[in-house]
Formats: C-alpha cells, structure tokens, sequence
C-alpha cells in the first residue's frame, strides 16, 4: 500500500530523525505545496482566496501558537486573542511611524513585541498553573483590550478606536490582489510552520515536553523551568503576534480592539482542542474545520429547512455543535484529527494484514 517502508533504509540517526523519514510523506508533503502555490492562485475564486483561506492560515499561525505553548509545553492560556491585538497594533504603528522599514521586518518586530508581552503575562506560570493560570492569561485579554480602547495613540488618536492597516508594499511589489495576499501569507505561515516542527524536535522542544509531562522531575534532571515555560510563553505569543499583523493587514485591512475578543481566543481554543494538542499539523487540521464548519452547517441546515434561516438560530446552533464536539473529541479521541490521521496511516502501512 502507499505507506509500506520496504526498500526504505536509514542508515544514520540524522536520517532517521527527519521531519518526513518515510519518502511517501516526503512526496506528499510536496505535492500540497505545490498545490496551495501554484494550483490554488490559478483556480480558486477571490471570495475562496480573501474569505476562506487567508483567514484558515491566519488561524492556524495563531493555534500553531498556542499549541506551543498549551500542546508542548502544557502551559495553559486564554490570551491568544490578547497577543493577536498586540501583534497588530504594533505592525500597524511601527508602519506609521517608522514608514522606511520593510513590511517583513515590521511584522518580525511586531510578533516580537507580542513576545514580549507574553513574556510578562508568563511570569504567574512560574508560581501557578491549570486553571489558576488560565485566569492569569485571561487578565491579559481584558488588559489589552482595555488599553487599545482608552490610550488613543495606539490608534493613533481614532474617534472610533479603529486603525486601517497601511498598504502591503515588499521589494516595491504591492500585494493586494486576493492571489498576492495569499501567497505572502501562505509563505509567511509554512515557513513558521517549519520553524516550529524543527524547534519541537530540539533539546528545547524536549525541554517543553518534559515539564508538560511532569515539571517536578524535569527540574530534577537539571531543566531550567523558569527558562523554559517564559521561553514557550515568548515563542507563543511571537507566532500569535505575527498571526494579529497578517489578521489586520492582509485580512481584514480595518481592525478594532473588540475584533480580538475572548470568543476568538475561545475559538483558538477549539482548533487546538479538535486538531491536536502538541502536533503542527492539529493546528492546520482544526483552523481548517473551524473555519469551513459554519459554511458546512449552513448549508445542511438551508438544506434540511429548505426555507429563509435566522442567522441568530444558525450562529447558536453552531456553537451547540462546536460544543458537542469538543465534548466527543475529549472523550473519543482527545489527541483530535491528528491523532486520527496517525492511526489512518497507521492502518495503511499494515494493510491487508489484521491490526
């Protein structure tokens, strides 16, 4: 079957500790990048491009954030959200006032700041955790959210609070046609991606998993815990911050502080929950199906009424429904679809043989 390994050796222990050890995946792997760079600019429509995709990959940036530090290091937090809006109104004033630094720096330097951030909202986690830190984390959303809408300079003085992302210009090349937004955001996100599965596979990233699985004994061992849960919190809220500049200059081009509200770190939330905690790939798979269930669902439900739907009885049927499967996912398969897609190889690299 497609997964058999015979005729696969490896020889040395770099070979076998690669990112993708088995060629199958390999090739997979590259035939989906091909696909979103290539397939995807030629056939897929503006509204698919600005309304589907650029908003999956933001979001899968974020939960990829938050899976760092939730997923590896098991450091909870309910400030994604928080960290975003960090991130976006550092992007949108370091574009203001310092008009001469490129696009790309300005978003580096804004999840930078978010890191930042994150690190000062990470100190409690070096005296609490579980839910006592997720209320730590949480007084970061109503924190942030609180100073972008009283300090007027961060809006730069907007009566409404509102800031309007500058145009995106790199090497004099202006992207904004839906086709160049998505692949500077896809660009930005699968080279984040990459980063973070090869920092998950260093003596940091087992630094991370080691205090996940128990913090006593990793001390003991000789981990430096402080150093390690502020560097997962630093990390997190980098990728987050990149996530809120992209959110606001290649999505929605207009951004409030109410638009990085607790529901949207809520939402992050779930993608973790139903991709996979601890796995790069449970980011993609949970930004995927939070981000087309609704469509989904719409459509079933105008299909089943056949009849003019409220939009109030359809967005709280969706949040019964996003409820019921964080419920199922916990209880059947806590480790989320990319645990399923593991067993599902799994299954084929055993084929026709009984399991």
């Amino acid at each position: 079957m497609i997964y058999r390994e015979a005729g696969q050796f490896r020889i040395s222990y770099a070979a076998d500790q690669r990112i993708f050890p088995i060629s199958q995946d390999r090739v997979g792997m590259m035939l989906i990048l091909a696909a979103a760079f290539i397939a995807v600019p030629l056939f897929a429509s503006e509204y698919v491009l600005s309304a589907l995709l650029i908003p999956m990959l933001v979001l899968a940036l974020a939960a990829l954030g938050l899976n760092i530090l939730t997923g590896y290091a098991g450091q909870f937090s309910l400030g994604t959200a928080a960290f975003m809006s960090v991130g976006a109104f550092a992007a949108y004033n370091l574009q203001l006032r310092l008009p001469w630094l490129p696009l790309l720096v300005t978003f580096a330097l804004a999840g930078l700041i978010s890191a930042g951030v994150g690190l000062v909202f990470g100190l409690p986690s070096l005296r609490i955790k579980g839910f006592y830190l997720a209320v730590a984390t949480l007084a970061a959303q109503f924190f942030v959210d609180w100073l972008f809408t009283k300090v007027g300079w961060f809006s730069n003085y907007s009566s409404s609070g509102v800031i309007t992302a500058q145009r995106m210009v790199i090497g004099g090349v202006a992207f904004e046609t839906p086709v160049r937004r998505y692949l500077l955001v896809l660009a930005i996100v699968s080279l984040l991606a990459l980063l973070a599965k090869n920092l998950a596979r260093s003596r940091t990233g087992r630094s991370w998993m080691a205090v996940r699985d128990m913090d006593v004994a990793a001390e003991v061992i000789g981990i430096p815990i402080l150093t390690t849960k502020l560097l997962a919190f630093a990390v997190s809220s980098f990728y987050c911050g990149v996530a809120g500049a992209l959110w606001a200059f290649a999505y929605l081009g207009t951004v409030e502080p109410q638009a990085f509200d607790l529901q949207r770190s809520l939402q992050i939330l779930f993608m973790v929950i139903i991709g996979g905690l601890g796995t790069v790939m449970g980011a993609f798979l949970g930004a995927a199906f939070i981000t087309l269930f609704p469509l989904v669902l719409n459509w079933l439900f105008h299909a089943v009424v056949r009849g003019d739907v409220r939009a109030g009885l359809l967005s709280q049927l969706e949040l019964v429904c996003f409820g019921a499967l964080i419920i199922l996912f916990l209880i059947a398969e806590p480790h989320g679809f990319a645990r399923l897609w593991q067993i599902g190889k799994e299954k084929l690299r055993l084929w026709p043989f009984p399991h």
